[in-house]
């Protein structure tokens, strides 16, 4: 939706039409995902995660003041639990910073306890920046702004073939364009594959499982609360989340998406295989904790002492969809596959909602000599 409204406001004698296989938008990982804003603290420095996300996060919230949709910058706290934590904090703190983040801090746990009382914290980093938003409501919005340009949106419109020319069949009909822009999220290798493009990478499922804090017990986390990651896996690792309706949820996991069919389909994939070879402590932790909510509530103890398992009941789930290599390594990136005429996102994962204005700008902004061609 984002790339969409881009196409009409960067181009706007073009006319973008936007294939949705399911009934209504959001549905999948734009609509269960934590619904933070990730103001680029994670991200190597020159990637395209950290400049999107920079510059994403500011015109997130400039679309958000301008379309009325329910959003805050309540800031963030990143935590090291132990000593041993904290030179992996520092480094984040000084990345965050190459990346051009303002107004970091660096806490003592005790300037920690006076923004988060319930914390458990050796040090932590303050990010004022990083908020939270209704993504459902962002793309209700976008796509209010692509139909009153002139924009097409098809729902139920899986895309099931692509013909030469860029003709796209659905079960709702046939589609036409000049120009094929692919960013189908968890089938995005497959549209990529039936357009002909060279595909380096596949995409596997990551289903993230969330609990929600009991209302009692909400005084605990006031805002975001999330731990130092662990540099022997590529996930943030489980963390505290306040959703605009003043909910705390709590995750997620990091378990492979069996019940898909494009999880199913991963087994087969030797990279996957790779992957758990190369992370197997980790793995099965995942797992473990997946099938206890004693297990993952003592997770959560380590950034909020107080947490007990009968504070958690059961929340919802999203998926990550993550391109991951032959090798078994993740995409780090943001990963863009050109080919005539047409252009293929293939990794999007976390921030690419709240970078997604940002990207649609990018995309736009790599086709614009195609599209000036044409014109």
């Amino acid at each position: 939706m984002a790339t969409a409204y881009q196409i009409h406001q960067l181009w706007p004698d073009a006319h973008a039409i936007v294939l949705e296989k399911n009934p209504d938008l959001a549905g999948e990982q734009s609509g269960h995902n934590s619904g933070v804003l990730h103001a680029g603290l994670y991200y190597a420095p020159g990637s395209s995660k950290a400049r999107l996300a920079v510059a994403g996060i500011r015109e997130m919230t400039a679309f958000c003041r301008a379309h009325g949709i329910a959003h805050e910058i309540c800031g963030k706290l990143v935590v090291a639990t132990t000593d041993a934590e904290i030179p992996r904090l520092r480094a984040l703190f000084d990345r965050g910073t190459r990346n051009g983040l303002t107004g970091l801090r660096w806490l003592s746990a005790a300037e920690a306890r006076d923004i988060e009382p319930s914390v458990g914290a050796a040090a932590a980093v303050h990010v004022p920046e990083e908020g939270i938003v209704d993504y459902p409501g962002v793309c209700r919005a976008l796509a209010d702004d692509v139909v009153a340009a002139g924009g097409r949106i098809i729902l139920n419109a899986r895309v099931t073939a692509i013909r030469p020319s860029w003709i796209a069949e659905t079960p709702v009909g046939a589609f036409e364009g000049d120009f094929l822009i692919n960013c189908a999220g968890l089938q995005c290798d497959q549209i990529a594959r039936m357009s002909g493009a060279r595909v380096d990478v596949r995409i596997v499922p990551f289903r993230g499982e969330y609990f929600v804090v009991r209302p009692d017990r909400r005084h605990l986390v006031r805002n975001l609360i999330y731990p130092v990651p662990d540099p022997a896996f590529p996930f943030l690792g489980v963390h505290f989340t306040r959703h605009i309706d003043g909910s705390i949820e709590a995750g997620p996991n990091a378990v492979l998406a069996f019940d898909l069919r494009e999880g199913r389909a991963a087994l087969a994939f030797p990279g996957l295989w790779r992957f758990m070879a190369k992370y197997p402590r980790v793995c099965a932790g995942e797992l473990w904790r997946s099938g206890s909510r004693a297990r993952f509530a003592r997770a959560l103890a380590r950034l909020v002492p107080d947490i007990r398992a009968d504070d958690l009941a059961p929340g919802g789930a999203g998926v990550r969809a993550q391109a991951m290599r032959s090798n078994g390594s993740f995409v780090d990136d943001f990963h863009f596959v050109d080919q005539p005429r047409a252009l293929h996102l293939l990794n999007a994962p976390s921030p690419g909602a709240t970078a997604s204005l940002a990207i649609g700008r990018e995309i736009v902004t790599r086709l614009q000599p195609a599209l000036t061609y044409a014109a």
